[in-house]
C-alpha cells in the first residue's frame, strides 16, 4: 500500500467517484462501513488467552494492523483514523449498555443499507466501485475522505 502517494491512491480512486451524488453517497456510507465492520470485530467471541488483557479483542487487532499500514502511507491520515476509530468504539460501548438490539445485529442492517447506498451511488456514477479493480481501495476509501477534510483545514499528510 505505501508504494504510492496518498494523493496517487486519491486520484485513482477519484477517477470513479466525480458524480456529486455519488460522492454525498460515499460521504455517508463509507464511514458507516468502516463504523460497522469495527462492530463486527468488536462482537466476536475472543478466546480466554485475550481476555486476560483488559480491552483486547478482536477489533482492536483489526485496528492495530490497518494502522500500521495507514502509517507505512501517512502518519497524519493514520491519527485521524485513530481518531475515527476512537469514536466508533466509544458509540460501540454506549450501545453494548443501552440497546436491546445486540451490537452485531444493528450494524448488519447498517452495514446492507450502506453497501446498497454505495452501489446506488456508483449505478448514478455510471462507473464500477474502485474496490473491484483492487481490493486496497476498501483501506483508501475512508481516508480518502479523511483527505477531503485536512485540504479544507489546510492540515498536511
Amino acid at each position: 500500500m505505501a508504494t504510492k502517494t496518498p494523493d496517487q491512491w486519491f486520484d485513482e480512486y477519484g477517477a470513479s467517484h466525480q458524480n456529486r451524488i455519488n460522492k454525498l453517497i460515499h460521504w455517508i456510507c463509507v464511514p458507516l462501513i468502516a463504523a460497522c465492520v469495527i462492530a463486527f470485530f468488536w462482537e466476536i467471541p475472543t478466546p480466554a488467552l485475550m481476555k486476560e488483557i483488559p480491552y483486547l479483542n478482536w477489533a482492536l487487532l483489526l485496528l492495530a494492523i490497518t494502522t500500521i499500514l495507514y502509517v507505512r502511507l501517512s502518519i497524519p491520515l493514520a491519527i485521524g483514523m485513530l481518531l475515527f476509530s476512537a469514536v466508533v468504539i466509544g458509540v460501540i460501548a454506549v450501545l453494548e449498555r443501552t440497546s436491546a438490539v445486540p451490537v452485531w445485529k444493528l450494524a448488519l442492517i447498517v452495514f446492507v443499507l450502506a453497501w446498497i447506498g454505495q452501489f446506488f451511488g456508483h449505478r448514478i456514477e455510471g462507473k464500477k466501485p474502485s474496490f473491484l479493480q483492487d481490493i486496497q481501495f476498501l483501506l483508501i476509501g475512508p481516508i480518502w475522505l479523511l483527505g477531503f477534510i485536512y485540504r479544507k483545514l489546510g492540515i498536511p499528510y
